[in-house]
């Protein structure tokens, strides 16, 4: 199955991503992916979406990642609600003392 997700890209502290058509059980790594359908910069929040790549992926039948969706909601490329934030918070070890 595909899905269209965020490909980080850039130094450290100095993140930006790719967003990547790519397998969804294997990560994007060392650039193996399907198509580069656009690019998101959070730091200067510069986002480059191509709409008919991406209208074209999902037809096929793509996924897309919580962040990724709410992105493309928020570009208006595609029409429904956004979808909620998953937190996983960390555990912390107490010591005893």
């Amino acid at each position: 199955m595909l899905a269209i997700r965020l490909f980080r890209i850039g130094k450290k502290k100095q993140p930006s991503y790719k967003i990547v058509v790519t397998d969804k059980q294997n990560p994007p790594q060392g650039g193996q992916f399907v198509e580069q359908v656009g690019f998101y910069n959070p730091l200067t929040n510069e986002k480059t979406l191509k709409e008919d790549r991406i209208k074209y992926w999902l037809s096929v039948g793509a996924q897309t990642s919580d962040t990724v969706h709410n992105m493309l909601i928020t570009e208006k490329i595609i029409e429904g609600e956004k979808r909620k934030r998953k937190i996983v918070a960390k555990k912390v070890e107490e010591k005893e003392s």
